[in-house]
């Protein structure tokens, strides 16, 4: 079933880059005792995910901190030194990017797409939520092609 709110997120492993190499982060503490933008795209270094999900959380990363949030946080269905190397070249130190590489995360909130029509497999949806203290608070979930819902200046308004 597909998570909502008022859920606690899964505790699954995902993967940051770090300066020795990959490093696990386990959701139920990384996402304990603050309040989370959470955003997830189908891939690292896709169109729209690089023209406009992204840069839109780096260009609001104040004003969502301003409104009470601690940590914006990127995942996709991709290695952890693909979503390190995105991060450097795209994002700033305002978003913290975490790799979903076999896609738990994706599988264990219910959001999974079939991109296999474009050679990439199974992802993760293109959806945001706002997380406090583990607990999905507000979810917006994209309708297959569209980005509308999930981006900064939307969460913005909802909070």
């Amino acid at each position: 079933m597909t998570i909502a709110v008022g859920d606690k997120l899964p505790d699954v492993k995902l993967m940051k880059a770090g300066e020795s190499g990959p490093e696990p982060v386990q959701t139920a503490d990384y996402f304990a005792g603050k309040t989370v933008a959470l955003f997830s795209v189908p891939g690292a270094f896709t169109p729209t995910c690089s023209a406009k999900h992204l840069p839109g959380f780096v260009e609001k990363a104040s004003e969502l901190k301003a409104k009470g949030i601690d940590e914006i946080v990127c995942t996709a269905v991709n290695d952890a030194f693909v979503m390190g190397a995105w991060g450097k070249a795209a994002g700033s130190s305002d978003v913290t990017m975490l790799a979903d590489g076999n896609g738990d995360f994706a599988k264990a909130v219910d959001l999974v797409m079939d991109g296999s029509g474009f050679g990439m497999g199974s992802r993760g949806q293109r959806f945001s939520m706002v997380v406090k203290d583990g607990v999905v608070e507000k979810l917006n979930v994209e309708a297959p092609g569209t980005f509308e819902v999930s981006a900064a200046e939307y969460m913005l308004g909802q909070l």
